[in-house]
């Protein structure tokens, strides 16, 4: 069993870092068996991805098939195997990952975003995914940030990092916008002000804390 001094909760697997704050976990000089046994769980969960990983390339090799068999003018078969693909990865990054919660959800939206790009070019390009889709995808996790924060209000500093994270990917928008490839800047602003926003208040209302968090952060004394 490990402590989180932050967070002041112990932690009851194997973990080496604590899933709210992130921190180094110290042991609680506890030895005995723990429940639940984590370790059996992963081993279930690894079984069923690699059954669902069969099971996924034979449903996609069919698919492809009847694709190219009825003649269709557009490769539908692209779209059935991206969405089986990222079921696969939720099992494989979201719940058999080590990584922390904050890379996972990062990670996974963006993912999600490249394959929306993906199939908007498979449909015909119609910009959508970059219109929409792309802005959508950084308010989600502005969201997820947000809800994070409200959860552990004790610790809400820890996620100023996060926030930096999102302001930058949000200028990724206003920059399509900026050379045309974006033809609907309207969600690109909004994004990127919602990170803005968020990072200034939590910058504000914060006060000491978040300046403590960022100068440990950036190791400035």
């Amino acid at each position: 069993m490990s402590r989180c001094k932050r967070c002041n909760v112990e932690i009851m697997d194997e973990t080496e870092r604590c899933p709210l704050c992130d921190s180094a976990l110290e042991k609680s000089g506890i030895s005995e068996n723990m429940y639940p046994d984590v370790g059996v769980k992963r081993k279930r969960f690894a079984l069923i991805s690699r059954i669902y990983l069969f099971c996924a390339i034979l449903a996609e090799s069919i698919l492809i098939f009847i694709n190219l068999k009825t003649d269709s003018q557009m490769l539908w078969s692209v779209i059935t195997g991206l969405a089986l693909l990222y079921v696969y990865l939720l099992f494989r990054f979201a719940i058999l990952g080590t990584s922390g919660y904050k890379i996972k959800v990062t990670i996974l939206v963006l993912i999600a975003l490249c394959m929306c790009v993906g199939i908007d070019f498979v449909v015909g390009y119609n910009g959508w995914s970059v219109n929409y889709v792309l802005p959508a995808g950084v308010l989600v996790v502005d969201f997820v940030i947000l809800l994070m924060m409200i959860i552990n209000h004790r610790n809400f500093q820890s996620y100023l990092m996060w926030q930096i994270l999102m302001v930058f990917c949000s200028l990724i928008p206003f920059i399509l916008a900026w050379v045309k490839i974006i033809t609907r800047p309207e969600m690109a602003w909004i994004s990127l002000a919602a990170s803005v926003f968020l990072f200034l208040g939590t910058l504000i209302i914060g006060d000491r804390k978040s300046r403590v968090e960022l100068r440990r952060r950036f190791h400035v004394r």
